[in-house]
């Protein structure tokens, strides 16, 4: 069984460093990528197709649910939605979360 293929993507360098810290921690997941701005995740999961993205919800530019939108949540990987802010759970399920994470991790 190959690893699960992650990509971070979180304009909040320190998040983005715990999330691949936690998950290094997984034998069977692997961290392909890191970004920061909702643009670069659009180009970046139409280029690596990760099977799983673990994307922030507010960014400037594109927010995390934005990314969705533009790819299309058929087209999308799994995604865990991340964020410090617990209002927008309701539309990431909506839009086909696989689960929703609320800074700081643990």
């Amino acid at each position: 069984m190959s690893a699960l293929r992650i990509l971070i993507v979180d304009d909040e360098p320190p998040a983005r460093q715990r999330l691949t810290d936690l998950i290094g921690r997984e034998p069977d997941a692997v961290v392909i990528g890191e970004v920061a701005t909702g643009t670069a995740a659009v180009a970046r999961i139409q280029e690596e197709q990760p099977d799983v993205v673990f994307l922030d919800v507010q960014m400037p530019g594109l927010t995390g649910l934005d990314v969705v939108r533009e790819i299309g949540a058929e087209a999308m990987p799994a995604v865990v939605f991340v964020t410090a802010y617990d209002r927008h759970a309701v539309e990431a399920f909506e839009l086909a979360a696989l689960d929703y994470l609320l800074k700081p991790y643990s």
